[in-house]
């Protein structure tokens, strides 16, 4: 393109540019309620606050943040269903900073997923590269009192159950040695994740009543064996035989779980789902 028509192609751009009507509703600014809740938000990530900290009452963090009454209500309950703080009436009531519990971290994880299409075998792919991470990590930071968790979840699930439902709590009881060694880990975020995955495989457990005692004998007995040699291996503070038994033990769990697969439900788990298997377990 010579420079000619280049200059000539800039005058036309700007004279289609000229004939657009303005936008009227000029600059979007952040509302005052929103402001506060970011400031306190801040003084979170700064340890300013920390759980159990109680905010000012409404009055003064109005005076302090110079906006109205609605807009302190509005951050304040924006936190709120954030999980950061709990609030509370009468006279000692007020929001007090709380920790985002794991169940909401979960349920707002399970939402973004209904639209992704996840099945078992998606979960199981991230698992097989965290859990061998997760367990080797915590393993110099297990105390007695988290050997002896495992110790007692491992007694658990080694005898095979006599009943339908004495076989699902094993099942149960198998994620949970799994959460006893992420919660020793000291990386937050990968501790965080791999609780979260625990959290989809125990729901999905709960609520598949379909799946019975035979259905996961070889599972069961398979994990207890691979639990007891982790457990060993975690004793003798040997960290690369931990990743590499768990490793085995995820390989060989997901193969397992693939016998299965069909009587499980392949959808994540509502809340309904939940509340109707308790209903059932407890008519009370």
């Amino acid at each position: 393109m010579t420079g000619t028509n280049r200059m000539a192609a800039r005058k036309q751009t700007a004279g289609r540019a000229a004939t657009r009507q303005p936008d009227q509703r000029g600059p979007r600014t952040t509302k005052r309620g929103d402001q506060v809740a970011e400031q306190v938000k801040g003084w979170i990530t700064e340890g300013r606050l920390r759980p159990g900290v109680k905010l000012s009452k409404e009055a003064e963090l109005q005076q302090m943040f110079n906006v109205s009454r609605g807009s302190v209500r509005e951050a304040l309950k924006a936190l709120e269903v954030q999980g950061l703080v709990s609030l509370s009436t009468g006279p000692d009531g007020g929001a007090t900073i709380t920790r985002v519990p794991l169940e909401r971290a979960f349920l707002a994880m399970q939402n973004y997923l209904f639209f992704e299409g996840m099945g078992l075998e998606d979960i199981y792919a991230v698992r097989r590269a965290l859990e061998p991470m997760v367990a080797a990590g915590a393993v110099a930071h297990l105390t007695e009192a988290d050997l002896l968790r495992l110790e007692q979840s491992v007694t658990v699930c080694e005898p095979f159950a006599a009943s339908d439902e004495g076989a699902m709590d094993q099942r149960r009881e198998d994620l949970h040695f799994h959460d006893v060694l992420a919660a020793a880990n000291p990386n937050a975020f990968l501790r965080c994740l791999c609780q979260i995955i625990n959290h989809m495989l125990h729901n999905l457990v709960t609520v598949a009543g379909n799946v019975t005692q035979k259905d996961y004998q070889a599972f069961g007995q398979a994990t207890a064996v691979a639990h007891r040699a982790i457990l060993e291996a975690a004793r003798r503070q040997d960290a690369d035989a931990v990743y590499r038994l768990m490793q085995e033990h995820m390989e060989q769990a997901e193969a397992q779980l693939r016998k299965v697969h069909a009587a499980l439900r392949q959808k994540l788990v509502l809340d309904s789902d939940l509340g109707l298997h308790l209903r059932r377990r407890d008519p009370a």
